[in-house]
């Protein structure tokens, strides 16, 4: 997988003022934590994250996703009528018909032969649509793509504490299916795809995907688009993921023909301490170049490396530098993707 002619543009991302810390969570579950003899502290101690955005549930994500895309258009001076394709790559959707992009689209009144559809793979959504979108341009057929992600954790935070101050068959072993729903975060995000004959913008050099669909049981939520719930066995989902990604990498590295030490920064999904830890030591890459928002942010789904990637572009001086972004979402699937900076 490579590309010579696909740049992103375009970079942001809308953010949640509500948060509830790892101590807010333990204080709703103070029952159930004493009724379980559970140490409080112990959900930012295995996880990392101090705390985690959200929006009231009822929050609609396709103004999640409008409201970065119109961060992104006038922070940039980008007429949307420029806009050839647009998909909407959340978990989180309006409904399950029609697409999510839909509203997007006439939101942002895109023009009648701007192409949407949703599309959505777990934490990997927009990760995916990026290799749509750059096969697309690179074929010719459209010249720049709009990719959304809007993803609100309130519902799922809520309904996981309703649920386990209301369920009296509890142990310390059952609850652990459900503390990874503790990690979950919000935000939306936008990129801007473009043709390099279109404007400036960071190189995507190509890449590498793989799938290993037999882990497809180890994380799985429930249709309600509004009112999910979700189990995890994080242990395994953790051993198999660390696994796939290290295959992943491997392959990216040939196929771009780099090596590790060629990459300034890492951006890999944001899901917590122990993951970021694990994946470096499996990638055999340099912690400190890792970018990380999941102690502030939680795992914010497939919005998690569009956050991250337009924290490290607004934070660091990033010109000239090669970046690789490292996406992984239960499935079980892994993209990774390099990217050298304007």
């Amino acid at each position: 997988m490579n590309y010579n002619n696909v740049l992103i543009q375009a970079s942001s991302q809308y953010l949640p003022e509500k948060h509830l810390s790892s101590d807010d969570i333990e204080y709703h579950l103070k029952d159930v934590y004493q009724k379980l003899k559970l140490p409080f502290g112990r959900l930012e101690l295995m996880t990392g994250i101090q705390r985690r955005g959200y929006w009231e549930p009822g929050t609609r994500p396709s103004d999640l996703s409008t409201n970065a895309a119109n961060i992104l258009l006038e922070e940039n001076s980008i007429d949307p009528q420029e806009i050839d394709l647009v998909i909407h790559c959340s978990v989180c959707r309006d409904f399950l018909e029609p697409a999510t992009a839909s509203v997007i689209h006439s939101n942002l009144n895109l023009r009648k032969d701007c192409l949407m559809f949703d599309l959505s793979n777990a934490c990997l959504g927009v990760l995916n649509a990026v290799i749509i979108a750059s096969n697309m341009i690179e074929s010719g057929l459209i010249k720049k793509a709009l990719l959304v992600s809007g993803e609100n954790s309130g519902p799922l935070l809520w309904d996981t504490i309703n649920h386990l101050k209301k369920d009296q068959t509890l142990t310390r072993k059952t609850i652990k299916k459900y503390l990874a729903n503790f990690t979950i975060g919000s935000a939306g995000s936008a990129w801007l795809l473009s043709h390099k004959e279109q404007g400036d913008g960071h190189q995507i050099m190509g890449g590498a995907q793989l799938t290993d669909s037999t882990a497809n049981h180890l994380c799985q939520g429930g249709g309600n688009t509004n009112s999910l719930m979700m189990e995890t066995d994080a242990t395994k989902l953790l051993e198999v993921g660390l696994k796939l990604a290290k295959e992943t990498w491997h392959l990216m590295l040939k196929n771009l023909n780099q090596s590790a030490f060629h990459f300034d920064y890492f951006v890999p999904h944001q899901v917590g301490r122990a993951h970021e830890q694990g994946l470096s030591q499996a990638l055999e890459i340099d912690q400190k170049k890792i970018i990380s928002t999941f102690p502030f942010m939680g795992n914010t789904g497939s919005a998690a490396v569009p956050t991250a990637f337009d924290h490290l572009i607004r934070s660091k001086e990033i010109s000239g530098k090669q970046v690789a972004l490292l996406g992984i979402g239960s499935g079980l699937s892994s993209i990774m993707l390099g990217v050298k900076c304007r």
